[in-house]
């Protein structure tokens, strides 16, 4: 893929992240529950993964042996998921609006027997990483070159079944395994520094033996130019993404004195108002 970003692609992909905060944010309240700021702080990550030439993928054909794996470790971020699938085009963006209903396959967390598009069953935090190790060992087994991404929360690398596949994957040296931390800042308690401070996370990586990159993760650009880097590297590779909890609606947070937001679906007032700023 390109390093840099044209302006009529990189208008594509705001275009695109903006419509996917307003599914998100318009489902979760439609729900009356959800986890919509921690699926706004990773919009563009998944925005740049899917839409911008990062990876393959057939939404006619889900089950397409030789697609890239998008594994969603931090489970409840699901409307994000969900939101991204659905404008991919693996199902009609009219069912976001039956997020966590009785029967419907968007279910609160991933569920890989009711949506073939997902790729594990998410939810439990900290196993989502050792998923992609498998998946990522299975490529190798099967011959072929698909790759892995992993999508954690900064939260949830306090857990530590992620170091040991951080470890087990250094010592395989899967290098089509690429993790992105959504580095928001809070985790469902309260700031990630408060509650078990993990800096230098960069650092730790780099001892583990990963490729690793820090970028803003809301820089389309600096986006493109990590996964770039990523594919190309010859050892597992991690970019932390420093990214903004709630992003694009920070404004209404302020009002609602909850910059965490941590499970807790807009109430419906507060939603138009976080619309009327994505309009």
């Amino acid at each position: 893929m390109a390093t840099t970003l044209s302006d009529t692609k990189r208008q594509e992909l705001e275009a695109i992240a903006k419509r996917i905060r307003r599914h998100i944010i318009a489902s979760t309240t439609k729900a009356g529950s959800g986890h919509p700021s921690s699926s706004l702080s990773a919009v563009e990550i998944a925005v740049t993964l899917f839409f911008g030439g990062v990876m393959r993928y057939r939404p006619q054909e889900p089950g397409w042996p030789d697609r890239d794996r998008f594994i969603l470790s931090k489970g409840h971020a699901a409307p994000l998921l969900y939101a991204v699938l659905a404008e991919a085009g693996y199902f009609p963006v009219e069912e976001l609006q039956t997020l966590r209903r009785i029967g419907s396959p968007l279910e609160g967390h991933p569920n890989r027997k009711r949506l073939p598009a997902v790729e594990a069953s998410t939810g439990s935090l900290g196993q989502g990483l050792s998923i992609g190790l498998g998946h990522a060992l299975a490529a190798r087994l099967d011959g072929r070159d698909y790759r892995v991404y992993v999508l954690l929360g900064d939260g949830e690398i306090d857990e530590g079944q992620v170091w040991e596949a951080a470890a087990a994957a250094r010592k395989y040296q899967v290098s089509n395994l690429i993790a992105i931390i959504d580095h928001n800042g809070y985790q469902q308690t309260g700031p990630t520094s408060e509650v078990l401070d993990m800096e230098p996370i960069a650092e730790k990586w780099r001892t583990f033996g990963w490729d690793v990159q820090e970028i803003d993760g809301h820089d389309l650009d600096a986006l493109a130019a990590a996964f770039a880097h990523a594919t190309a590297a010859e050892a597992p590779s991690v970019i932390v993404a420093r990214t903004v909890k709630g992003k694009g609606i920070e404004s209404v947070l302020k009002e609602l004195k909850d910059e965490n937001m941590h499970g807790k679906p807009l109430p419906e007032e507060a939603a138009q108002k976080a619309l009327a700023l994505l309009s």
